[in-house]
């Protein structure tokens, strides 16, 4: 579902933001191509196994968030799709009502559901079911035995990933308040904030446990019970760029965000663990001792790529938030040159780490207004373009090579064992593109 909203363009410098004096970085406003928030849903069924996730909306809702997941319909998802349909517009029947209905007729089939997510969605908005008090009707009836919560998946004002920031801001506000400091010691804890692969989670849970450190938790966890403890005595690194909301609601709660880059690549994965051993003062013997033989793993593998990728041209298109570190990996480690970076929303706190480690004058485009990203995009001339599905086609028919951006999100791309994966995420349409000219 892409959708393309009018806005009053315009487009202004903002080049003296803070940590970031060295590059181009404008803002810019107009008819932008964003893919809907729903599509979380589908990384965040596989990670959190005993969760449900019910959109209310549309029968496009259904086809959208079934054909991204492609998974068939008698294997039994953990999502689905309460469909707002005539009657329900008309006013002939309560949405509700119908609500309850379905939510009852679910919960009495799918016995292993412990947390049911409310997913509002661009209908369910546009007629103002209020989703939140619902969630905490079914709450009440069905608690403890199934937790009821909710959040918006709509595509209106957000782009994609932003669906997994409003479900674990939803998840974190819904937490109880930790018990006092001295119940639960004054030991210091690590929480990781981000939806990650389980492989990835087992890959980094080892190296922290080289590194000597046990307190380590991940958020979200592989099942729904499973919900951190969030206190004075919690520090947590970001594994996803997109987690505004969710990490505001956890320094709400007394937890300290430690700054570092994302662990995209070698170079950034090295110094997100980096961050985790300066706080809890680790020695910088034990960190290399543990990260050399991971780190050396993914340069050999990210050198097969370089040979393909480096001094090729790169546009990227504003959709996903992760187009500031994809493009610090791809300058830093690959060779690749940065002809404009758009991002949807550039979080200055977040991002300060990794605007710094940018070559200078590097363009960044922080909204979108896209046809004059379009042209811009073909004045430059790039070997590859990062762009969404709606954008992609078109794209590839005026001959440019181009690099889905939701791929990135649907593969594990994060921690050292990952790198050499990434690359060739970028290098594979470039290899692709050879062999067919050949």
């Amino acid at each position: 579902m892409n959708s393309v909203i009018p806005i009053v363009s315009h487009t202004r410098s903002s080049s003296t933001q803070s940590g970031a004096a060295h590059l181009d970085i404008r803002q810019e406003r107009g008819q932008r191509e964003v893919f809907c928030g729903l599509t979380g849903i589908i990384w965040l069924h596989r990670k959190i196994q005993d969760a449900f996730f019910l959109v209310v909306g549309s029968r496009t809702c259904a086809h959208l968030v079934q054909s991204a997941a492609g998974v068939m319909i008698f294997a039994e998802p953990r999502f689905g799709t309460a469909i707002i349909d005539d009657r329900d517009l008309s006013g002939i029947a309560d949405a509700n009502d119908e609500l309850d209905r379905v939510v009852n007729q679910l919960l009495k089939r799918r016995k292993d559901i412990k947390t049911l997510f409310l997913v509002g969605s661009c209908p369910s908005e546009v007629i103002k079911l209020d989703l939140s008090r619902a969630a905490q009707r079914l709450n009440i009836q069905f608690n403890p035995g199934v937790r009821v919560l909710n959040y918006s998946g709509s595509g209106i004002e957000t782009t994609f990933t932003q669906g997994e920031d409003a479900c674990l801001a939803s998840i974190v506000e819904s937490l109880p308040p930790p018990p006092s400091l001295q119940a639960t010691g004054q030991k210091k804890r690590l929480l990781i904030v981000g939806t990650l692969a389980d492989v990835v989670e087992d890959q980094m849970q080892r190296i922290f446990k080289d590194m000597g450190l046990t307190e380590v938790e991940f958020f979200p966890g592989r099942n729904s019970q499973s919900l951190p403890l969030i206190d004075e005595n919690t520090v947590f690194l970001l594994a996803q760029p997109f987690l505004a909301d969710t990490a505001k609601r956890i320094e709400a709660k007394g937890a300290q965000r430690l700054p570092a880059p994302f662990p995209l690549g070698s170079e950034g994965t090295s110094e997100w663990f980096k961050a985790a051993a300066l706080s809890f003062n680790i020695e910088e013997t034990i960190l290399e001792k543990a990260l050399f033989a991971p780190r050396q793993r993914a340069q050999t593998a990210i050198s097969k790529h370089k040979v393909l990728l480096e001094n090729r041209k790169i546009f990227f298109f504003p959709d996903s938030q992760l187009e500031i570190p994809l493009a610090r990996f791809l300058s830093r480690e690959l060779g690749m040159q940065l002809t404009e970076v758009g991002v949807p929303y550039i979080h200055r706190q977040h991002m300060a780490q990794e605007l710094e480690l940018l070559p200078a004058q590097t363009l960044i485009m922080e909204g979108q207004h896209v046809e004059q990203q379009l042209d811009r995009c073909e004045q430059a001339k790039p070997d590859l373009v990062v762009c969404g599905l709606g954008l992609a086609n078109p794209l590839e028919a005026k001959g440019f090579t181009t690099k889905w951006s939701i791929e990135l999100v649907f593969t594990p791309i994060q921690g050292f064992d990952q790198a050499g994966d990434l690359a060739e995420l970028f290098s594979r349409p470039l290899f692709r593109k050879e062999k067919i000219a050949a």
